[in-house]
Parts: structure tokens; C-alpha cells; sequence
């Protein structure tokens, strides 16, 4: 198959995180088997989701790792030109949800497989589930590699960078809190404690904080925006306008630079709910109160512009430059893991989460011509 056909059976899969995934791990399982690659599975505990690795070449340390996420994000109320689980080609781009963010990665490191027949050190393949919801498969797929394979030397998590190098991105904590307030009818609020109304404080709270966090250090230049930010994505909560309401949730984000603990921000976010608002929310209702929890996280990825995979893609793309980049992604969890890692891949992520998501196939062409390098270079060539 060629890499266009391979990115088009990809995307065809409709492998939104609140999916499964096993449609796609089958047909990439059937893929490499065709050609003699072994490969092995990490379900999660519901069985409905899994991430796959395999090693091509020799079983011996110092091999590579490939890692891509095999899903993607919601396309509901985007407004797409085109069906967004079919590829269309239009003026020399790709459209597709995941056709950028990061199916292509694949797609490429998969079509180049049967070029990998005379490799002196092995290339791992690490495809993972659930990265788009905080990087949630990653973590056992590394134990897996970390037991089952020879310690690799470097890890290229191929995120959408255009293909330059980046050596750092921001960590991710996301975090859910729910108010208990007290139902009452509208015209008596003296009598209840309303849980949108509280949310509302809680996220002015949050608000300030991230503005208070943007103004001070600590700051890391290379990164746009170069602070930590705090961010509300969801809230639901309420039943009708006359009801002063018992529930609200709203979901959040800590998005932290390298060094700058989001336990921190938690911390004052936790302290203000307890010392502040739940006394006057428990006077009037016993009952009431404030839950957050900390339901998905992963660690940022340390500027390391010398490390061993950072010194490998330099090789590889002929230059020296490195960037930094505000998302977060899997190479953080392999760096914690002891391994050295960085991100480089097709594509950019300004195309990524959006309606009418593309990428060039000029960049497609660039990604092979890098994993084209890779198999040389670890075939024993310069």
C-alpha cells in the first residue's frame, strides 16, 4: 500500500477517544504480520481499547522508538467541507480527522516497514490509545517496552512539528470539580446555596489565579505562551431557571511549563474552596461542599537539547535548530521513564483539532524522507 492509501485506511477508522480503538490495532496487527513483524498488544481493563508495539530488526539495545496515538478528537459541531473519517485530497492536502494529528505519522513509519529488512539496530513501533484525554495509554505501553524489549537510545514521538525538532513541551494536569449546592426556589437564595453560582466564583478564582500566573514568574522563554495557564473547558449544571440549583461540574485544565508544579495551583485552588467558600456554602446547608479530581495528567518534557535522541534528529534533519511547543504529548511520560526522548513529525499543529484538518503532502514526502534517514542510519550507513 502506498503511504496515501495507508493514511486513508487510517482515518477511516473513526478512533475518537470515546471510541474503541481495536478496529485500527487489528488491521495495523494484520499490516506487519503480512510482512513477518511480530507484534504485541497492552489492553486497557475494559478490553475495549489497546496500544501496540513491535520491534523491526534485531532484538539488541540501542534501537529507536517510533510512538504515534492512534486517536483523535471529536468532530461534532465542527463545520467540515467534506466527510471528515474519508481522506479528500484538494491542492496537494489531505482533509481528514487525524489526518494531521497523527495518523500520518503512522501511516509513514508503516508504509517504510518493508525497508526495514537490513537494519543493524531495531526501530520500535509504539502506537498508543486515549492521548488525546490526557495520555492515558501511554504509561502501561512504556512498561511494556521498558520489560519485553533491549533498552532503546531514543524515543521520536512524531506529533505534528513540521518536521523541525522540538526538545520541550508543557505538561498537562485535567481536572474535574463538582459543587453540591442546595435546591430552593429562585425568589428565597437566602434559603439555598447554588451550585452554579458557586462554579462561577470557583472559576473567577481560577481565572485570576492563571492571570496572576502570566504576569509573574516563573516564565520559560521558547514557549508561546511562555507561563503556566489554567484553562475551563466544560461546565454543565442546573435544571431550570426557578431552581436554585443542587449541581454543577465543570471540567479544567493546568497546562505547566517544565519546573512549575501544577500541585501548586491545586494547592491554592483547594485552599481557597475550603477556607473561603465551603464555610458560608455549609452554614446555611450542612450537606454542601466542594470534590476536585485529578482525572488524567502527564509530566512535561524537559528541555534537553543535548540528550542523545536531540543529538539523533539533529543528524537526521541536517540542522541544529530546536524548538519548544505548548502542548502536551507522550514524550514527557518516556522521559520519566528514563528515556531519552524528543517530538518531530508531519505536519503542524496549527491544522490539528480543527474543522477541515489537512496536511500537506509536502510534509508527508518530508516524514519519509526522515524515516527513510532513520533506516539508514541504523542499517549502518552516515
Amino acid at each position: 500500500m502506498t503511504v496515501c492509501e495507508l493514511i486513508a485506511r487510517l482515518v477511516a477508522f473513526e478512533t475518537v477517544s470515546r471510541n474503541s480503538n481495536l478496529a485500527l490495532i487489528d488491521f495495523i496487527r494484520d499490516y506487519l504480520d503480512g510482512f513477518g513483524i511480530r507484534s504485541s498488544l497492552v489492553t486497557n481493563e475494559a478490553g475495549n481499547k489497546a496500544n501496540l508495539y513491535a520491534t523491526i530488526g534485531p532484538l539488541a539495545p540501542g534501537g529507536v522508538v517510533l510512538s504515534g496515538h492512534t486517536d483523535v478528537v471529536p468532530v461534532d459541531g465542527q463545520p467540515w467541507s467534506s466527510e471528515p473519517f474519508t481522506v479528500v485530497e484538494r491542492e496537494g492536502r489531505l482533509y481528514g480527522r487525524g489526518a494531521c494529528d497523527m495518523k500520518s505519522f503512522c501511516a509513514i513509519v508503516l508504509a517504510l516497514a518493508p525497508e526495514m529488512g537490513k537494519l543493524q539496530k531495531p526501530i520500535h513501533l509504539a502506537f498508543s490509545y486515549d492521548e488525546e484525554i490526557g495520555c492515558q495509554g501511554a504509561p502501561s505501553l512504556i512498561r511494556a517496552l521498558l520489560e519485553n524489549v533491549p533498552r532503546p537510545t531514543a524515543v521520536i514521538v512524531g506529533e505534528p512539528t513540521k518536521m523541525q525538532l522540538v526538545t520541550a513541551h508543557k505538561g498537562i494536569t485535567a481536572l474535574k470539580t463538582s459543587v453540591i449546592g442546595h435546591e430552593a426556589h429562585s425568589s428565597q437564595t437566602h434559603r439555598g446555596v447554588s451550585a452554579v453560582m458557586t462554579s462561577a466564583r470557583l472559576i473567577t478564582f481560577l481565572d485570576d489565579l492563571a492571570r496572576r500566573r502570566q504576569e509573574v514568574r516563573p516564565r520559560n522563554p521558547g514557549f508561546e505562551p511562555d507561563f503556566t495557564t489554567v484553562h475551563v473547558g466544560v461546565i454543565r449544571g442546573g435544571t431550570a431557571v426557578n431552581i436554585i440549583s443542587r449541581h454543577c461540574e465543570f471540567v479544567w485544565d493546568i497546562r505547566n511549563i517544565p519546573g512549575d508544579e501544577p500541585q501548586d495551583l491545586l494547592a491554592q485552588f483547594q485552599t481557597f474552596c475550603r477556607q473561603k467558600v465551603e464555610p458560608a456554602m455549609r452554614a446555611i446547608a450542612p450537606e454542601t461542599g466542594i470534590q476536585t479530581e485529578i482525572f488524567a495528567s502527564a509530566p512535561a518534557l524537559r528541555h534537553e537539547p543535548d540528550s542523545v535522541a536531540a543529538r539523533l534528529v539533529k543528524t537526521l534533519l541536517g540542522n541544529e535548530a530546536i524548538y519548544k511547543v505548548p502542548y502536551a504529548a507522550e514524550a514527557g511520560q518516556f522521559q520519566e521513564a528514563g528515556l531519552s526522548a524528543v517530538i518531530c513529525g508531519p505536519g503542524s499543529i496549527d491544522q490539528a483539532h480543527q474543522p477541515d484538518e489537512y496536511i500537506t503532502l509536502q510534509q508527508v514526502e518530508a516524514g519519509m524522507q526522515f524515516i527513510r534517514r532513520l533506516i539508514a542510519y541504523l542499517s549502518g550507513g552516515s
